[in-house]
């Protein structure tokens, strides 16, 4: 089994952001088109809310005050609100106890590891190391830095096509050694890169291992509003449905993905009560607020779900193309959720050289999967025979890189 990851691999570049090795793995190389095209950032392009400018305007006078770091009454009404609409939860989520407002949800779902860790006795691991944070593999790079900053072992659970691209639950529930020092697992659902969606089943499978073992279950549901079909299932509305509710479940969300605002840096954590109470104290010693201005703008765009219907409505004219131009090429299905491609390389060398010949021959820049996990638990990087491709540019644009794409990868 590889070495667990520390500080150190962070501070010294051994393990640096996707980004940044691609620009390494392409340095010195020249596009191989006179217009190149990116593909790489998952950053949406689609139009933003037209009221966010006079909402912000409007509460101008706020900046003459601290932000309340657990968010605005407004606010966390509003979450409230729609999850009630998107999710019909019985009982509803409590929005005095049961939300906290994030600056984003990468600095929520960092910044959680430090309550998963705190809370579990130390006795938990004394004799079998570390304390554990595990990871769907693929994984977000906020969840090894929260492992990493807090000195738990960052756990690396393969998603592969053999496990429906999702971390193997009923493998997890044999390991009796490291489920009794894991403090958190993270699993992400509408799955970024693969776009699968976790089923209500293997939710509450998750969330049974997590009370049988005293851990948190943190679900990234950041892409839960980018879908095509049905609706993706959300943790909360399988846990309101259990007997204990909420105890160790915590979801995150933004309004990046859903409202296409991802520089107004506005998220939330939702779910265990007592957890969020030790969590707000925690974040009210260190971590950001949200500015009011952005508080008030965020509650009128959690309250609407017109302009979110027209960004779905966008997404579906553009994964009708890549049906079109992918179909039965690079193992392309189209995802349950997400606006991101997971292709098959594996016959042209692998992800990174597929990136290479793509940018070199074609001008179109992908990111490897490689670089979006690490090395498992098996001892093989999930990543490795695939690109990410993010479907952030318009219609014509997108019809343009993917012909070009299967040009060149013939």
């Amino acid at each position: 089994m590889p070495p667990s990851p520390s500080l150190q691999a962070l501070t010294s570049g051994a393990i640096v952001s996707p980004f940044t090795q691609l620009r390494r793995l392409l340095a010195g190389i020249e596009p191989g088109h006179v217009r190149p095209i990116e593909l790489t950032i998952g950053e949406p392009r689609e139009a933003m809310p037209d009221f966010i400018a006079a909402k912000l305007s409007e509460a101008t006078a706020l900046y003459g005050k601290y932000p309340p770091i657990r968010g605005s009454d407004e606010l966390r009404a509003a979450i409230a609100g729609w999850h009630g609409r998107r999710y019909g939860i019985a009982g509803g989520v409590d929005p005095g106890r049961e939300i906290l407002v994030l600056n984003g949800s990468r600095e929520g779902l960092y910044l959680a590891c430090v309550p998963a860790v705190g809370r579990k006795p130390v006795v938990s691991w004394k004799n079998g190391g570390q304390p554990a944070i595990l990871m769907c593999n693929p994984y977000y790079s906020a969840y090894i830095a929260g492992a990493i900053g807090v000195g738990a072992e960052p756990v690396f659970l393969n998603a592969t096509a053999a496990t429906g691209f999702l971390p193997d639950l009923d493998e997890l529930a044999r390991d009796e050694g490291l489920l009794a020092r894991t403090c958190a697992l993270f699993v992400c659902s509408p799955a970024n890169p693969q776009g699968v969606v976790a089923s209500r089943g293997y939710i509450l499978k998750a969330l049974s291992l997590a009370r049988a073992h005293d851990f948190m279950l943190f679900l990234d549901e950041c892409y839960s509003e980018i879908y095509t079909g049905v609706a993706p299932v959300g943790g909360l509305e399988v846990a309101a449905a259990t007997p204990s509710r909420f105890n160790n479940i915590v979801t995150f969300n933004s309004l990046s993905k859903r409202s296409n605002l991802p520089g107004l840096r506005s998220g939330f954590c939702a779910g265990d009560a007592r957890f969020l109470e030790s969590y707000a104290e925690i974040r009210n010693m260190c971590a950001p607020t949200v500015p009011g201005p952005v508080q008030h703008a965020s509650a009128a765009a959690w309250a609407d779900d017109r302009h979110v219907e027209t960004s779905r409505a966008a997404y579906r004219e553009k994964f009708a193309i890549v049906d079109a131009v992918l179909a039965g090429r690079l193992g392309y299905q189209r995802p349950a959720g997400g606006f991101c491609l997971w292709l098959d390389m594996s016959q042209f060398g692998g992800g990174s050289d597929a990136a290479v010949t793509l940018w070199k021959r074609a001008g179109v820049k992908v990111i490897p999967g490689c670089f979006l996990a690490q090395t498992g638990r098996d001892e093989t990087n999930p990543g490795a025979d695939y690109v990410r491709v993010a479907l952030v540019q318009d219609p014509a644009t997108i019809r343009e890189a993917l012909e070009r794409t299967i040009s060149v990868l013939r």
